[in-house]
C-alpha cells in the first residue's frame, strides 16, 4: 500500500472526495440516456448523441466532457469514442455491459446509509431496519440475483475450476446463498454428472431456475428455498458454495454456518466461499479493503475479512487444508476447506 506519510499537502484530494457524487451522478445519468451505445455507434459528434439521447446539445456536451475528465471517455477534435473499458463495460451492445450492476449499486438500500453514515458509524452498524440489507425476504436480492450477473459472471468459471480440481465423474453440490446461480451452474457445465442444489430465497430461485434453463443443466439443477440458517442442507454434498455471503455476518455466526456446513459434506468434501479479501492492513488492495464501508453502511455486523480471519473461522469449525487462491483480475479471493476423511 502506497505511504502517504511525506507527500505534500494536497487541497485537491479534499475536493475530490467531496465531489465524488458528481462522478457517481454523471455514470447513472449517462447510462440512463443511453449515451455510451449512442458514442458506440458514432459518429460521437455532440449533435449526433444529443439526438440519439433525446437531451440538449449544452447538456451532453458537459456530460460528455465530464465523462472524459472521469476517463471513462476519450475526446479528440470535438467527438468522443470509448475507452477500452467503457467499450466492454459500458456499451450496451457488449455482453459484459454493466450498467445492470450500476443500477443496483445505486439502490436506495445501499446509498441512503451513507447519507447518515456519521450515525452509522456511532452506532457501528446499519442505519436500515432490523438487519439491514440480509432481513429475510429482502426484495434487494431479487435485483441482485437479475441485475449482477455481469459482474459475477467472470468470477464463476475459475470458482467452478477451483472446485472441481481433481474431481470428476458423480457429485452432489449445494450452492448457498445461490442468488443467479451462476456458480452452482458452472460446476454443472464443467461437469456434466454434477447435480446441484440452490439454496435462497423462493422469489430469488426463480432467478436461478431460468438461468440454469439458459444454460442447458436445469435437469440437474434442484431448489431448496429458505434461509441458510434455517432450512436443512440434507446432503451429504461433495462440495458446498458459499458466494459473496459470509461477508454478511460477524465470526461467530460464520463460524455456526461453517459448522453446519461441514456436517452436511461428505468426507472429503469441500467447501468454497467467493471473497472480497483484503490483506492483513485492511487498506489494500483498494476495492477488497473498502468493501467493509459497504457491509457497515447496510448490515448490523458484516465485514470484509482477512485471509487470516477467514481461516481461522474454517479451522473453527472443524476445516482443513484451508487455501486463498486469488481470482486474476478480479478484487475476488476463493477460500477453500477441506473436511477430513475419516
Amino acid at each position: 500500500m502506497e505511504n502517504h506519510a511525506g507527500a505534500p499537502p494536497d487541497p485537491g484530494l479534499v475536493f475530490e472526495m467531496v465531489q465524488a457524487h458528481q462522478r457517481t451522478a454523471a455514470l447513472k445519468a449517462a447510462i440512463e440516456l443511453d449515451v455510451f451505445r449512442a458514442v458506440g455507434e458514432g459518429p460521437g459528434d455532440v449533435a449526433s448523441i444529443a439526438r440519439h439521447c433525446g437531451a440538449s446539445e449544452r447538456g451532453i456536451r458537459i456530460l460528455c466532457d465530464f465523462l472524459v475528465i472521469s476517463e471513462v471517455l476519450n475526446k479528440n477534435d470535438g467527438h468522443y469514442t470509448h475507452t477500452p473499458s467503457s467499450a466492454v463495460f459500458l456499451d450496451p451492445r457488449s455482453p459484459a455491459c454493466m450498467a445492470s450492476v450500476a443500477h443496483f449499486l445505486s439502490r436506495p438500500e445501499v446509498t441512503e446509509p451513507l447519507a447518515k453514515l456519521a450515525d452509522v458509524v456511532r452506532a457501528g452498524r446499519t442505519s436500515l431496519a432490523g438487519e439491514g440489507t440480509v432481513e429475510p425476504e429482502n426484495p434487494v436480492w431479487v435485483e441482485f440475483a437479475e441485475k449482477m450477473a455481469p459482474m459475477m459472471g467472470p468470477m464463476a468459471g475459475p470458482l467452478g475450476a477451483v472446485v472441481l480440481e481433481g474431481h470428476d465423474g458423480p457429485m452432489r453440490v449445494l450452492d448457498i446463498a445461490a442468488g443467479h446461480g451462476l456458480f452452482g451452474i458452472e460446476i454443472a457445465k464443467q461437469n456434466p454428472e454434477a447435480h446441484v442444489t440452490g439454496l435462497d430465497w423462493a422469489n430469488v430461485l426463480r432467478v436461478a431456475v431460468e438461468n440454469a434453463k439458459r444454460a442447458g443443466v436445469a435437469d440437474r439443477y434442484e431448489l431448496l428455498p429458505g434461509s441458510a440458517f434455517e432450512v436443512e442442507f440434507g446432503g451429504p454434498y461433495d462440495a458446498v458454495l458459499l458466494t459473496n455471503f459470509l461477508h454478511h455476518f460477524d465470526k461467530a455466526t460464520c463460524v455456526g454456518l461453517l459448522k453446519k456446513v461441514h456436517a452436511a459434506l461428505c468426507p472429503g468434501g469441500r467447501a468454497a466461499t467467493l471473497e472480497f479479501v483484503p490483506n492483513e492492513d485492511r487498506v489494500s488492495p483498494p476495492m477488497p479493503a473498502a468493501f467493509s464501508m459497504t457491509m457497515l453502511a447496510t448490515t448490523a455486523s458484516g465485514d470484509a475479512y482477512t485471509l487470516s480471519e477467514l481461516t481461522t473461522m474454517y479451522a473453527e469449525a472443524g476445516f482443513s487444508n484451508i487455501s486463498g487462491q486469488p481470482i486474476p483480475m478480479s478484487p475476488h479471493t476463493v477460500v477453500m476447506g477441506s473436511k477430513a476423511i475419516e
